[in-house]
């Protein structure tokens, strides 16, 4: 109970004095994860409204599908990556093995089921009463799969935060992509939160170990609750 105590006490001071570590390491975690969002989102988002809006032959083989990569884990899909992205890989030749930018396709493929079949569910809850007043009072195809989409708004919002979250806080793909590479004021730099706290929590470096990982639960905790207010707004809207 003393090592958890002192622990707790040194990691609240690592972080009330801005440690440069912990502020780096913590910076690049939200800088990897928020590009490994954005570009899920780009691929991802249009799959998952189409899936709610149209029906096509194969459609719940499709959803199916992506419903089971949702529970993929995270080590296995860093393995195939990494097989992929190694320099004697089919990608290899992209150099992106060992870098943020590899770290965030990795991320971006993980979570992309989570977007897709967030916003296909989503948009499927409101797909049919709200496409047929639309086309009641009067609009095209076009304007009611808008309207759905602008319904369904609150809930496609709520699939990109579970998807940063999940990504924010995935070890498997950030060790085995990244490395866990430390180089002090260098682009090779790697290190993430969720690395770091299992190497320091390795090392018997508790305190630095309990610093982090406050830190992650803070931002899973504070971007949960940006998504709480932006969804009332939303409804209010």
């Amino acid at each position: 109970m003393e090592l958890i105590i002192s622990g707790i006490q040194q990691a609240l001071h690592l972080i009330l004095t801005a440690n440069p570590d912990i502020m780096d390491i913590a910076v690049r975690s939200v800088r990897v994860s928020g590009f490994a969002t954005l570009l899920a989102t780009l691929w991802s988002l249009p799959i998952g409204v189409a899936i709610g809006l149209f029906n096509f032959f194969g459609k719940n083989v499709v959803k199916g599908l992506f419903n089971a990569l949702l529970g993929i884990p995270t080590v296995v899909l860093g393995l195939i990556l990494y097989l992929m992205l190694a320099p004697t890989g089919p990608f290899g030749f992209l150099g992106l093995i060992y870098t943020e930018i590899g770290i965030s396709i990795g991320q971006a493929v993980l979570i992309t089921p989570i977007i897709v079949s967030f916003a296909a569910s989503s948009v499927e809850l409101i797909e049919r009463e709200i496409r047929e007043l639309a086309l009641t009072l009067g609009a095209d195809n076009i304007d009611a799969s808008i309207a759905v989409i602008r319904e369904a708004a609150s809930g496609i919002l709520l699939a990109l935060i579970a998807a940063f979250n999940r990504a924010v806080a995935e070890l498997g793909i950030a060790i085995i992509i990244g490395g866990n590479i430390f180089v002090r004021d260098s682009a090779l730099n790697t290190r993430v939160l969720t690395t770091a706290i299992q190497m320091y929590t390795t090392r018997g470096e508790i305190d630095m170990a309990i610093a982090l990982g406050i830190i992650l639960l803070s931002i899973v905790f504070a971007v949960s609750l940006l998504s709480n207010l932006l969804q009332r707004r939303l409804v209010r809207a």
